[in-house]
């Protein structure tokens, strides 16, 4: 189990630099803005929305480099891609050479999210694998508070601060390339898409040493063998993990979590915190999503996934209520920022937890690699567009109808945990696909 520990912490960094890299623009944001004075939709849509337009593209196509390649030769290309990015970032002499490079880093992010949750889920043993895929989310919310300390830290560092804080995300994106190399391929991949067992026999004696590796091997492939390779994620039998993974995707973005996440220090100075304030208030927020992604990460295995979802679901919409309260009424000082501290800890208990696991969880081995994609891709699409937005709405309608709006979409969320979403903890990777495909209904 130790071994398994260790290769998921590993393909887990990945999610560290997802983290890093999505919210260490939030500090260079505003300098950015001055230095490249464009109007608020080129700044919102081109400046601070490119890696979220490259996380798009690296999740509608992570799937295949994560299906033909392995999981493992992914997991290298995107510790490089973000090393490529954040040099090029940092040494940036134009807008258009920023976004490029932010692009760049974002095509990583995006393959990230298929293959990391991926490969854990393939290597963990059921009773812990939301536990251990979770620690993609920890990760990813590690690299946020980092982030916003680097950024803090970096806010008076030479003529041109930014640099720095963008820049700095090199070293540990080296660290993670490096140590990528140590992790074995996933032994179902090795299984089902390159029909070599005799590679997976030492992995799957790591993964369960209780266990023959000649049952684990028979096991894979008894189901595997019930199974057309030619399928893809649209035949008619996997609808159902098909509208699970859009509408898991759909309402995590409609929370309003990337928006905020992006504008922190902005949307804390409107609700007139003073700048060094905002930064502070930021670390805040990191670390208020750490101990509350790491409750999550306790409970998951405990209470399960829709537990969770409720729980999440409902301090959405209270927190997000209040936030547009707050603006509407123009109360001004620690009210909104207390309120938003409350929606992050039901984002980090509730859908950070979950998302990576369950979208890793409902695609059977051989759609795996396509059906993550199809999850994370939506997931990012939304993540691009309400980002890119927020700068304009805040100007035409006001952060009041803004958080307004998103507490409303929780309120959908809220119906689909109760409707639709089905409980996926303790069951082998097999056996959620033959409950799944059959038309299982919680």
């Amino acid at each position: 189990m130790k071994n398994v520990l260790f290769w998921s912490v590993i393909s887990a960094l990945a999610g560290f630099l997802f983290g890093f890299d999505t919210v260490v623009i939030s500090g260079a944001e505003k300098a950015l803005q001055e230095l490249w004075p464009r109007g608020e939709l080129f700044h919102g849509w081109v400046i601070m929305s490119s890696a979220l337009w490259g996380t798009v593209i690296g999740a509608i196509f992570g799937g295949w480099p994560t299906d033909r390649l392995g999981r493992k030769p992914t997991l290298i290309i995107i510790g490089l891609l973000y090393f490529i990015s954040a040099v090029g970032s940092g040494l940036a002499t134009g807008p258009w050479m920023f976004a490029i490079y932010r692009f760049i880093g974002g095509l990583g992010v995006g393959a990230s999210t298929v293959a990391a949750p991926a490969y854990i889920s393939e290597i963990a043993p059921a009773a812990s694998r939301g536990r251990l895929v979770a620690l993609y989310q920890f990760n990813i919310v590690f690299g946020i508070l980092v982030a916003f300390i680097s950024n803090y830290l970096l806010r008076d560092f030479g003529s041109e601060p930014w640099r720095c804080m963008v820049g700095i995300e090199a070293v540990p994106a080296f660290v993670y390339f490096i140590l990528a190399f140590f992790i074995p391929e996933s032994p179902r991949w090795l299984i089902t898409v390159k029909n070599r067992p005799d590679l997976a026999d030492e992995t799957l004696m790591v993964m369960d040493p209780s266990t023959p590796v000649a049952d684990q091997i028979t096991r894979i492939l008894s189901d595997h063998s019930n199974t057309d390779t030619s399928e893809t994620i649209w035949d008619r039998k996997y609808r159902f993990p098909v509208i699970l993974a859009f509408f898991i995707s759909f309402f995590n973005q409609f929370s309003g979590i990337n928006a905020f996440l992006y504008y922190a220090p902005r949307i804390f100075e409107i609700a007139g915190l003073e700048k060094s304030s905002a930064l502070l208030s930021s670390i805040g927020i990191g670390i208020t999503n750490l101990v509350f992604t790491y409750a999550g990460l306790m409970l998951i295995d405990r209470l399960g996934r829709r537990q969770l979802m409720y729980i999440g679901s409902v301090g959405y919409i209270v927190s997000l209520a209040m936030v547009s309260l707050a603006f509407f009424a123009g109360i001004k000082g620690m009210m909104v920022p207390i309120f938003l501290f409350m929606f992050i800890a039901s984002h980090a208990i509730g859908q950070g937890t979950i998302i990576w696991v369950f979208i890793s969880e409902i695609f059977p081995n051989h759609l795996r690699g396509k059906g993550a994609a199809f999850g994370t891709s939506i997931h990012w699409i939304f993540a691009a567009l309400i980002p890119a937005m927020v700068p304009w709405l805040f100007n035409i309608i006001g952060p009041g109808t803004v958080f307004a709006t998103f507490s409303i979409m929780m309120v959908g969320q809220l119906l689909f945990t109760w409707k639709m979403m089905p409980e996926t903890k303790g069951a082998s990777l097999e056996e959620l696909e033959h409950i799944l495909t059959k038309g299982f209904r919680s």
